[in-house]
């Protein structure tokens, strides 16, 4: 069922970014048109119900981060919180990363009667589920299957910064304050979740494909908001940036005039040996015959970003996005690569930790570590860290006005 589930996911998104023909697509296409309406319609008055109050957020008392983008996969948001929340915490902020846990392990929850009668006051309330600690800061609890594979790569990165995963982040970043003595909360794909108050919005713009794969919204095109939603960020991180990307900045001011921008790319750091932890550095990749496997938004990206470290990609497998592999599947991609007698098989850290246990491998079998690399803007990042980590304290007694007033 699982497979079947995914292989419909997997159909679906090639006929959003046009990598599928035929009769079948087109008249889904023509559907999808409709529904983009639709959901459009739904965005922009959930959007009004929060902004004229209709709906109110939740303060927590702690400043809250929020990092999120505009398109569904493949902006770079994990690698930016590590770099945030490693920078707050190089400051001595306690941070603590709030994560919805995507293709988690499911939590039980209470017969769906038995909640509805509970808000309606028919029966008593069922007992709170807690949230799943990925990490206390001190040691991962658990693992990338109970965790989700994104809240766990930034639980083995990020020593010193708890990972806590819930769906009500409200729910996950109270507990985070009352149990690990959170003092600033960074939210991991947050532009959309609206019911915590945000102090900052950080909003991430592919260069490549900036307003998702057509311009469109779900499930036309890729963007789960209109363009227009970059008024609400304070901060835009343009992703795999070559610093000169004025023509993008261009079209961002049209929508919002005021939001600092900062340029990154993903920069390779060094291979690892998913068996023994070996690692090897960038330049011994040159001239190897190597196997690609991922199972990420944007395949194409990993594959290239192989070629241009002088790789020969021979065998190439490609899964969808946040796909659990299976032993078989990995060992049928090691069949392909031995018959084409490859020097070793490469695979993204996002899908290394959704593998499951191999046996010993003949043919060495490397995850590539990437981290965020700022090309243009450093020093805005910096004050950013600065603004969150030192804020200003106003004395006892005294309005905010009148401090700012008299500074």
């Amino acid at each position: 069922m699982k497979e079947a589930l995914e292989d419909l996911e997997n159909f679906v998104t090639e006929v959003v970014v046009h990598n599928r023909r035929g009769i079948r697509a087109s008249l889904l296409r023509v559907a999808f048109r409709g529904l983009a309406v639709v959901y459009s319609s739904v965005v922009s008055f959930r959007l009004m119900l929060y902004r004229e109050r209709f709906i109110h957020d939740h303060h927590l008392g702690v400043p809250v981060v929020s990092v999120g983008n505009l398109t569904v996969g493949g902006t770079g948001k994990t690698p930016v919180v590590e770099l945030l929340s490693k920078s707050l915490r190089d400051k001595g902020r306690r941070v603590c990363i709030l994560s919805r846990g995507y293709k988690s392990k499911r939590q039980k929850k209470a017969p769906f009667l038995k909640r509805l009668g509970a808000k309606l006051g028919l029966v008593e309330k069922p007992e709170e589920i807690p949230p799943r600690i990925v990490s206390d800061g001190e040691k991962v609890l658990l693992d990338s299957h109970d965790a989700g594979d994104e809240p766990f790569m930034l639980a083995r990165n990020c020593p010193g910064v708890p990972v806590v995963v819930d769906k009500n982040r409200v729910k996950a970043g109270a507990h985070a304050i009352k149990h690990l003595g959170a003092d600033v909360l960074v939210l991991d794909d947050g532009l959309q979740y609206l019911k915590l108050k945000h102090r900052h919005d950080i909003v991430l713009i592919d260069k490549t494909a900036p307003f998702g794969s057509n311009g469109h919204m779900l499930p036309r095109g890729t963007l789960r908001e209109p363009p227009r939603s970059l008024r609400r960020a304070s901060y835009i991180f343009i992703t795999k940036s070559d610093g000169e990307s004025d023509d993008l900045v261009k079209q961002i001011r049209r929508y919002n005039k005021a939001a600092e921008i900062i340029e990154c790319r993903h920069r390779p750091m060094h291979f690892e040996e998913i068996q023994t932890g070996e690692k090897m550095a960038l330049e011994e990749m040159r001239g190897k015959f190597v196997g690609a496997l991922s199972g990420i938004a944007v395949p194409e990206s990993f594959e290239h970003g192989l070629r241009r470290l002088g790789a020969r990609v021979e065998v190439t497998a490609r899964f969808p996005d946040h796909h659990r592999f299976h032993g078989p599947e990995i060992t049928q991609f090691i069949e392909r690569c031995s018959r084409r007698d490859v020097h070793c098989m490469v695979t993204t850290e996002k899908d290394f930790v959704r593998f499951p246990k191999l046996p010993k491998l003949d043919v060495p079998f490397y995850f590539m570590r990437v981290e965020i690399e700022i090309v243009k803007g450093r020093e805005v990042f910096d004050k950013l860290v600065r603004l969150i980590a030192e804020p200003r304290h106003v004395p006892v007694g005294i309005l905010p006005a009148d401090f700012m007033e008299s500074t």
